[in-house]
Order: structure tokens, then C-alpha cells, then sequence
């Protein structure tokens, strides 16, 4: 699914431009916290409260084989309004999963710092 960085997140990390999402649900933005990426369906899809707390929707951390499971297991799901065909999923790994690797790494380094060089 398609992710827009807002100002505040392109300041911070280089944003994946595509994303996985296999929920239902959004959340409302806590109150003074700062949203850093967006999307059409569910718009709060990151964010930053103060500088240790983090929120994120779409699915940074899925594996090759969650997103089978997911894909056979919930495949009721993408009958639902604005669900991707399961094949679309799918096939966008090829894609889109170096993208959502260099940000997964680049966020977990923001968020515990980097390994020492040597």
C-alpha cells in the first residue's frame, strides 16, 4: 500500500514508498505527538511521541513466510473495501522489500543507535 512521509518523518528516515497492511483498523493520533508518515486508507500511519515513544501501522517487520500465512490464512480478507489481491501482495515483495529493509534498519538504528564501527 502506498505511504506518504510527512515533513516531520522525511527529517528523521528515508520512507519506503510502498508498505504491508493486513488490518482493519486505524488509531487516532495521541495528542502532541507527531505524525511522520501517512496513507489514504488509514492515515495515521507513523508517528513519534517525545522522543522514546513510536507508533507504526504498517507491518515493517513481516518475514517472507508471515505474509504466506497471512496470505492463505486470511484470505478472506481481501474481499474487504480497499483490500490488494493476495497475489499483489505477493508479487510486491519482489519489488518493494529492499525498500521496507533499508527503513527497518535505518529505524531500528534511530531508535537504539548504531553498532560500532571496527
Amino acid at each position: 500500500y502506498p505511504l506518504k512521509a510527512t515533513e516531520a518523518g522525511k527529517q528523521l528516515l528515508h520512507w519506503p514508498e510502498m508498505v504491508y497492511q493486513f488490518h482493519r483498523e486505524g488509531f487516532s493520533l495521541p495528542k502532541e505527538a507527531t505524525l511522520l508518515a501517512t496513507a489514504e486508507t488509514y492515515p495515521n500511519q507513523a508517528f513519534r511521541y517525545g522522543e522514546n515513544a513510536w507508533g507504526i501501522q504498517f507491518h515493517g517487520e513481516l518475514t517472507r513466510i508471515m505474509m504466506h500465512r497471512w496470505v492463505v490464512r486470511g484470505a478472506h480478507r481481501f474481499e474487504l473495501p480497499g483490500a490488494q489481491p493476495g497475489r499483489d501482495h505477493l508479487g510486491g515483495r519482489l519489488i518493494w522489500d529492499m525498500h521496507l529493509k533499508r527503513w527497518l534498519a535505518e529505524f531500528l538504528g534511530l531508535i537504539f543507535g548504531r553498532p560500532a564501527a571496527g
